[in-house]
C-alpha cells in the first residue's frame, strides 16, 4: 500500500486551524491498522507551468488524472484519492 503525500506534509500537521488533507488521510490509515509506504510527492499544482510538475506530480496524473494528493494506492491496485475518500476506505476496510 502506498499513500502519496506533500513532499512537506507530516502526519497530524496542524495547517489553517485544522489537519492538513495529507496528514488526515495517513492518520486515518493508522488508525485503522495500516501502516502505508509514504511517498512524498514534490512540486505543487498550485506553482505555474513546469515549475510545478515534477515526476512525482505526472505519475500522480496518471493514476488519477489531476496531479493533487493524497493518494492511496492499495495493495490490490485500487487508487483512491481524496482525504476524505481515503479516511472513508480506512474506516469501511480495517487491517
Amino acid at each position: 500500500m502506498k499513500l502519496y503525500v506533500c513532499w512537506n506534509a507530516k502526519p497530524g500537521l496542524p495547517i489553517g486551524g485544522g489537519m492538513h488533507p495529507c496528514g488526515k488521510a495517513y492518520k486515518a490509515l493508522a488508525d485503522n491498522g495500516y501502516d502505508p509506504e509514504v511517498v512524498k510527492v514534490k512540486g505543487s499544482r498550485m506553482l505555474p507551468g513546469k515549475i510545478g510538475e515534477t515526476s512525482g506530480r505526472r505519475e500522480i496524473e496518471e493514476l488519477t488524472g489531476r496531479q493533487t494528493v493524497p493518494v492511496l494506492v492499495t495493495d490490490n491496485g485500487a487508487v483512491i484519492a481524496e482525504s476524505s475518500e481515503i479516511v472513508a476506505w480506512a474506516q469501511a476496510n480495517p487491517a
